[in-house]
């Protein structure tokens, strides 16, 4: 029996029985065989139908975004928001797919060759608590535009959710096995990932499940793609506009309570500005509203879990112990967690060199732009990066010399379902959105005409 907990009033919510290893199969065949007749369906088809989901996660935001914030605590206005972003995304594939999968034409020797772009079958979806919504969206519109069928192992303390996204493409009309969630804990995703009807998987998670999915996927010569953890810094240069960079790095920390994996959880400031732009940073973060993710004044609710927020606390405190300075917060009462800036903060110390999933922040200078590039680069995440200077040519020639996936100036970072997304080290491979994400799970099949 699949359990889940509120975690702000700790109340049990839902009981899900887990499928058996037989209706599994089932599952799978089912999809496996709607497959054949969903891939002959045309882009308009599909793209009528998208554009159905979307209207119904507009229309149905509000109930949808309770069940994620009685799930895993987000505050409801960052909830709805979520919803409204999933509608975006599958009105942008909607919209783009046969365009993005048209057939590539080359010029060689032949009377015609090009390049067509076919569908894989079944993909399997394996995804966190954290965006319960958004995650799978990004996923399940671009697969299904390009001809796919989709189903999902979703966290266990998201089975709402989860089951609500498979209502979603119901209600829309997607024919039956179209989308599935199978209600499994992480026990059963190996045989998954090798039933032969399975072609490919993508995951977004930690380090450890990523791997474990990769190793299996690989043994069976499998496609997979994989979003995974990240340690992102803000770089704030010393000519940058302070008040709007203040701004956006409170924001890029502390939204979602700071469990999100394109966070900003390193501040690298430069030396010259750091003490102003501290004090008026520490200012905001203090003035955030925490309390009942329910009441739409709050900003930081509490975490998934209890047990997230006592894996933070003990990243904090062993900081502490190596010479991190707590100047706000660093208190924890169940599963809440005080909105928390570290300074003096060096490598070796676990708030700069982990993931900090939460509203921790550490603070690092630096002296110049050589050491700043040294302490984005010396992580070994590499999801993205955010820089904030007034001077674009400048930005312009730093850009290349960081190693992430991503750089975002003057801005947090974000998914935006026209760029690609992904990251580089531990983070994963692959790219989720925009063209590139919708050809990971594809058959790029080259043909060509002989000129008799």
């Amino acid at each position: 029996m699949i359990i889940s907990r509120n975690p702000y009033t700790g109340e049990e919510i839902s009981k899900h029985q887990e499928l058996s290893d037989t209706e599994i199969e089932n599952c799978i065949q089912n999809a496996h065989t709607r497959f054949h007749l969903w891939k002959q369906t045309s882009f308009a088809e599909r793209s009528n139908l998208m554009m159905k989901a979307a209207k119904e996660l507009k229309d149905n935001s509000q109930e949808y975004a309770e069940a994620i914030t009685k799930e895993m605590g987000k505050p409801i206005t960052q909830s709805i928001a979520e919803i409204e972003k999933c509608a975006w995304v599958c009105e942008y594939y909607a919209e783009n797919a046969a365009t993005q999968l048209k057939d590539e034409t080359i010029k060689t020797d032949a009377k015609k060759s090009y390049v067509s772009h076919e569908p894989l079958g079944v993909v399997l979806a394996v995804m966190p608590w954290n965006y319960p919504f958004w995650q799978v969206f990004r996923f399940a519109a671009p697969a299904l535009m390009a001809g796919n069928v989709a189903i999902l192992k979703h966290a266990s303390n998201v089975m709402i959710s989860a089951g609500n996204i498979q209502k979603v493409f119901e209600k829309a009309g997607f024919p039956k096995d179209c989308f599935q969630n199978l209600i499994v804990g992480s026990k059963k995703v190996e045989n998954i990932i090798r039933n032969k009807r399975v072609k490919a998987v993508t995951l977004t998670g930690s380090g450890p499940a990523g791997s474990s999915v990769a190793s299996i996927a690989g043994e069976e010569i499998k496609k997979s793609v994989l979003e995974l953890g990240g340690s992102n810094a803000l770089v704030i240069f010393k000519d940058a506009n302070i008040a709007k960079s203040v701004k956006t790095c409170v924001q890029a920390r502390f939204q979602n309570t700071g469990q999100s994996c394109i966070a900003g959880k390193r501040l690298l400031l430069h030396k010259d500005i750091a003490e102003e732009f501290l004090d008026e940073f520490t200012k905001q973060v203090r003035e955030l509203k925490s309390g009942d993710p329910m009441d739409k004044e709050t900003f930081i609710g509490v975490m998934a879990k209890e047990t997230l927020a006592e894996d933070l606390e003990d990243q904090v405190k062993d900081s502490v112990k190596k010479g991190a300075k707590i100047i706000l917060g660093g208190k924890r009462d169940g599963a809440y967690f005080e909105p928390t800036i570290l300074t003096e903060v060096k490598k070796g110390m676990p708030v700069f060199d982990e993931e900090t999933f939460g509203p921790v922040i550490s603070v690092t200078e630096f002296k110049n732009d050589e050491e700043a590039i040294e302490l984005v680069n010396s992580s070994n995440f590499g999801l993205g990066v955010s820089i904030f200077t007034e001077d674009e040519n400048f930005a312009i020639k730093m850009v290349p010399k960081f190693e992430d996936g991503a750089v975002f100036v003057n801005e947090l970072v974000k998914s935006d379902p026209r760029l690609p997304f992904g990251g580089t080290k531990i983070s994963g491979y692959g790219r989720e959105l925009s063209h590139h994400g919708i050809k990971e799970f594809i058959n790029r099949k080259t043909v060509y005409f002989n000129k008799y």
